[in-house]
């Protein structure tokens, strides 16, 4: 087992693997930039280490910065926990090229199924089903076109090294496609660096629902159910909950089956998610395989009581896992608290915390790395906190989100627990009949 883990992030998942090292006997090593000093995961880790300002290419996302902090604290791992350098082929080579464990996917596995186009081959020669589209990228608007005609509209263009809904494009008819690839194709080279673009048929009705997966080094492969993920805005997850309200026992199965398939299909170890759509005949198809832990992982902890962070090490350092195939036990829900002003189109709202009063009883969960008195920078993600509440119905489950969020103080800044305030009382949602268009068709004033 590791001695000492280097956390290679900051905020509330820096802190989550600290307490995971602090249980496991591990001794852990914060990084940060100026703009944290103050924060808890500097605070609670055994070391921390300051590797640059505030701008994440000069800190987070510099690479030699944080091989650096690694070798001077003798750390003999790094978990880079999600966003950042989480799903970056390079740095987990460069890791391995220091002697220097990376918890998470190789870089083979990371670029396998960071290429979408690659995955989504990948996945078909495995059995996964996956939408009918291309077989692999676009050369032209006439290929796409032929393409489109086969698949039938409406048709999705995607970027193939897309993420966060940027470089995707509906097409509904072929008067609307050449306008469609030149903007897709613009907006994917100008945010990833490459415009390549592949296309796909456009699901239905689609509800977004995932499958939680463990991957040792002995060939074992698990999935832990799934978690819905329909409630987004702009691509961008706001509500993660299990069960899916969408979910047979049938499809359940037919769907973890396929991602422990995905899984064994790469030879996968640690925890990653197997990302499906959903469509309202019933039918699935693999969207996307995230190699690293999810932001909504405490979701499925809190369902199955099984560590996905202790998983994660353990997979990392060597050891056979031997959790098993899981299913929900309990109705788990957990609402993303992030710093935005709902009432002004979620603009971002960064400032210093006055006051701070965290919800609490039974079947209730926080994590953040926010108190009294902290200031919210305005250089990264705006997420400060996730409410994680359990119970044994999804009605029971709604009931105590909102006594929840109601407890939940946080003052001098906007937030989005407005928002969930909302959305908790929505029949629509109460019902759990929505897809992932649900905040496209109902907007914070209407909920």
């Amino acid at each position: 087992m590791f001695k000492k883990i280097l956390v290679a992030n900051r905020g509330e998942i820096a802190l989550r693997v600290i307490r995971a090292c602090s249980e496991m006997g591990i001794k852990s090593v914060a990084v940060y930039s100026t703009a944290d000093k103050n924060s808890l995961h500097v605070k609670f880790a055994d070391e921390a280490v300051c590797i640059g300002p505030a701008p994440s290419p000069q800190s987070y996302l510099d690479i030699q910065r944080i091989i650096a902090a690694a070798e001077i604290t003798n750390s003999d791992a790094i978990h880079p926990g999600y966003g950042f350098l989480a799903e970056n082929d390079k740095f987990s080579k460069i890791c391995e090229e220091n002697n220097i464990k990376f918890i998470g996917a190789d870089a083979e596995m990371i670029l396998g199924m960071g290429d979408k186009a690659t995955a989504k081959a990948t996945m078909k020669a495995a059995g996964v089903p996956t939408i009918p589209g291309s077989d692999g990228l676009l050369d032209s608007v006439q290929q796409g076109l032929e393409v489109a005609e086969v698949v039938g509209y409406p048709v999705i263009l995607k970027a193939t090294a897309g993420g966060g809904g940027r470089g995707m494009r509906i097409v509904n008819e072929p008067s609307e496609f050449q306008k469609a690839w030149d903007s897709a194709r613009q907006e994917a080279g100008a945010a990833f660096g490459n415009d390549g673009m592949y296309l796909e048929k456009f699901v239905v009705e689609p509800r977004h629902v995932e499958i939680q997966v463990l991957g040792d080094a002995h060939g074992n492969a698990f999935h832990l159910s799934e978690r819905d993920c329909s409630i987004q805005r702009r691509h961008q997850k706001l509500v993660e909950e299990t069960p899916s309200p969408a979910l047979t026992p049938e499809i359940r199965e037919k769907m973890g089956a396929a991602a422990i398939a995905g899984a064994k299909a790469i030879n996968y170890e640690g925890a990653g998610t197997v990302e499906f759509l959903l469509d309202k005949y019933g039918d699935f198809y693999f969207m996307e395989m995230n190699t690293r832990i999810q932001v909504e992982h405490p979701v499925t902890e809190e369902a199955t009581d099984v560590d996905l962070i202790k998983e994660q090490i353990k997979a990392a350092a060597g050891v056979e896992l031997t959790v098993g195939n899981q299913e929900p036990q309990m109705c788990v829900m957990e609402c993303r608290i992030n710093a935005e002003d709902p009432a002004n189109d979620f603009r971002p709202s960064p400032g210093k915390i006055e006051s701070l009063h965290f919800p609490g009883g039974l079947g209730v969960r926080v994590d953040s790395h926010v108190y009294a008195g902290y200031v919210i920078p305005p250089n990264y993600d705006s997420m400060i906190a996730k409410l994680i509440v359990k119970a044994p119905t999804r009605e029971e489950v709604v009931t105590r989100m909102k006594r929840a969020l109601k407890e939940f103080v946080i003052e001098g800044i906007k937030t989005t627990i407005p928002f969930h305030l909302k959305l908790m009382d929505n029949e629509q949602f109460k019902s759990g009949d929505f897809t992932t268009k649900f905040l496209d068709e109902n907007s914070y004033e209407t909920l």
